[in-house]
């Protein structure tokens, strides 16, 4: 499965991701970003989209392993991958029809948000 988590760069960015080269995922709040996050597994592929004044999909990590034994707050060790390339902005996601019905499009607060083998490939510039 494929995911987007967002960030604020100002508190983590992509550069610290790459930096640290690994990272729990925690803290998350909203039940629907919850789900998402108890639903990943060891190897599912990640797309990092900083907030804020980017509002842009940056680069890429992959899932390292799921700690789900504190429902509340799943724990979610991601690993860095690469920068994108092209780095794509929400206004180009919005203005991609692959996305019409992406919770990242439909609920922008959403922090943690499921998307499709080909919205990856898109943001990846595959």
């Amino acid at each position: 499965m494929d995911y987007l988590l967002k960030t604020e760069p100002s508190e983590y960015s992509f550069a610290d991701l790459q930096r640290d080269k690994e990272t729990v995922w925690d803290g998350i709040s909203n039940p629907v970003a919850l789900r998402y996050l108890r639903e990943m597994k060891a190897g599912d592929r990640l797309i990092i989209y900083e907030t804020g004044d980017h509002k842009t999909a940056v680069g890429t990590a992959s899932v390292i392993s799921v700690d789900p034994s504190d429902p509340r707050n799943p724990r979610v060790k991601i690993k860095a991958g690469k920068a994108i390339a092209k780095p794509v902005s929400l206004a180009e996601i919005k203005a991609n029809h692959i996305f019409a019905d992406s919770p990242l499009v439909r609920q922008g607060r959403l922090s943690v948000v499921p998307l499709t083998a080909a919205q990856h490939k898109f943001v990846v510039g595959e």
